[in-house]
């Protein structure tokens, strides 16, 4: 069976959707031993030869972003794609964009207007990720997470 793990690596708000037997959802965590533990975990889990994971790829700075804080999210970044590279796990990054367009291409699910601003894109991903998947406790921290595992079990081969 394949397991398929949806990572929104937001530092404060992030979250980590696991698709297998059952959808797990975790808060992500803050520190580099934390995350490496949860992944760890999630492989003793589920204990399947095809764990996948898919990172959604924000590997640049947000405008207006300090340069402290910008580092900081790229650290985060990196521990996030060092654990899993330590735990054998393997890791495709997709832009948002590109996850994104699948859920409206494909599903014609959702568009994005472009006058939309974050907070009500933000809420309308929430909003297909409940629809989706209404047993599973969707928030604003795993929304994105859900919607990246689902595309990687559709997607990602």
């Amino acid at each position: 069976m394949k397991v398929y793990i949806g990572i929104d690596p937001g530092f404060k708000n992030g979250g980590i959707a696991v698709f297998g037997k059952t959808i797990d959802i975790y808060k992500m965590p803050e520190e580099f031993p934390d995350i490496y533990d949860l992944f760890l975990e999630i492989k003793e889990k589920y204990k399947s030869d095809e764990i996948i994971a898919v990172l959604e790829n924000v590997g640049h700075g947000i405008p207006g972003q300090s340069s402290k804080a910008t580092a900081s999210f790229a650290r985060h970044n990196g521990h996030l794609e060092m654990a899993l590279y330590a735990l054998n796990i393997r890791t495709v990054k997709v832009t948002p964009q590109k996850w994104q367009k699948y859920f409206s291409n494909s599903l014609g699910a959702i568009a994005k207007e472009k006058d939309m601003g974050k907070t009500e894109w933000k809420n309308k991903l929430k909003s297909l990720a409940k629809q989706m998947y209404p047993d599973v406790k969707t928030t604003l921290y795993s929304a994105d997470a859900i919607l990246l595992a689902d595309y990687g079990k559709h997607m990602v081969m």
